[in-house]
């Protein structure tokens, strides 16, 4: 409630909470990783251990889940289907949803077979989110060809944050830092150059709320 109010009263636009669900629990992840540690055996003399998924066929399930789901979390987020004009808000949502989902998905798939002559469905899924959590914000204010970028940006973000963090020792092991904080902020600025939102007003939103939900996560997990 703290956060959703914050928000209003800043006139800052988030749909379905790029960054007041998905970049607050990226926040609030970077603050339990922080006081948590990494795994045991992740960064050994000075590399990073890959711990494989062990069972990646829950892992793309869950994914698909996930996906699914999405169009009942963005498009429910409408808040109404009683006159023509919010079914095709609602539509229009959906399909913004999905295009910028499959964009993020499809841009990973390149990337990692450019990088690593394979294909890594474990990234191309992430990629996926990457860009499902980026359209959050304002899929119901773009057009069709605006969570096409939306999704890509997403995608891309998701590609090189997870061997960022790494870098850094912060181990985040389903790259949820990269697809929900990284992307929860790209999709809330993404408002303000696709549509219509004030720029400065996306921006103070997204500080403002990082600065609460970092705060309190850290300082809860913390006692």
């Amino acid at each position: 409630n703290i956060l959703a109010n914050t928000v209003l009263d800043l006139n800052m636009y988030d749909l379905a909470g790029s960054t007041v669900i998905h970049s607050t629990g990226g926040w609030a992840l970077l603050a339990a990783i922080f006081i948590i540690g990494s795994r045991k055996g992740r960064y050994k003399n000075g590399k990073v251990r890959v711990i494989p998924a062990s069972n990646i066929s829950l892992v793309v399930l869950g994914g698909f889940l996930l996906w699914i789901g999405w169009f009942g979390f963005n498009g429910g987020s409408v808040g109404s289907i009683a006159t023509e004009k919010d079914v095709e808000t609602v539509a229009l949502t959906i399909m913004n949803t999905n295009t910028a989902g499959l964009a993020g998905g499809l841009i990973v798939m390149l990337l990692s077979y450019i990088s690593y002559k394979k294909f890594d469905i474990t990234m191309i899924l992430n990629g996926a989110l990457g860009g499902l959590v980026a359209i959050t914000a304002g899929a119901d204010v773009m057009n069709i060809y605006a969570p096409i970028l939306v999704g890509v940006i997403g995608g891309i973000l998701v590609f090189y944050a997870v061997p960022f963090f790494d870098k850094l020792r912060i181990d985040d092991p389903v790259g949820a830092l990269s697809v929900h904080l990284v992307n929860g902020i790209w999709g809330t600025l993404a408002v303000a150059i696709f549509g219509s939102a004030s720029f400065m007003s996306q921006l103070k939103g997204i500080l403002i709320v990082g600065f609460i939900a970092f705060s309190l996560s850290y300082i809860t997990i913390f006692i």
